[in-house]
């Protein structure tokens, strides 16, 4: 991903997260992508207030519990061109997408068995800006 794009940052509440990927892009050669430790909802809110950066794209990977409303409120309010919701929940993830669809298209969507013989799948949903 990093290749494809002119800058990327991640967002973990988690630091031994942010710590290995700051890392893992070290050990890449990956100097284009900023990984902070801050609460993604937090973020995307500062983002949707402040308007100094409005990415492109916004890739997203919730909890099994899906996005928090603050989340995808602040989503909505950001308007980015693209959205990709990888989900390890497909209720969750559909519940998402009932709100996202007001503003958003659904162009393509890929689950992917990244856990053969169990019943767990990620989805992969790939939206653009009506």
């Amino acid at each position: 991903m990093a290749s494809g794009v002119k800058r990327g940052i991640g967002v973990e509440n988690q630091a031994r997260s942010v710590e290995l990927a700051r890392l893992n892009a070290e050990a890449n050669s990956i100097a284009n992508c900023e990984f902070l430790e801050f609460d993604a909802a937090g973020y995307m809110r500062q983002l949707a207030e402040d308007r100094s950066f409005v990415p492109d794209v916004v890739t997203i990977d919730p909890p099994r519990v899906g996005m928090h409303p603050d989340m995808l409120e602040s989503l909505l309010r950001l308007k980015p061109s693209r959205i990709v919701y990888v989900s390890c929940n497909p209720a969750t993830q559909a519940r998402d997408l009932e709100v996202l669809v007001k503003d958003y298209q659904v162009d393509a969507i890929q689950p992917v068995d990244m856990f053969p013989q169990t019943y767990h799948i990620e989805n992969v949903v790939s939206l653009s800006r009506r």
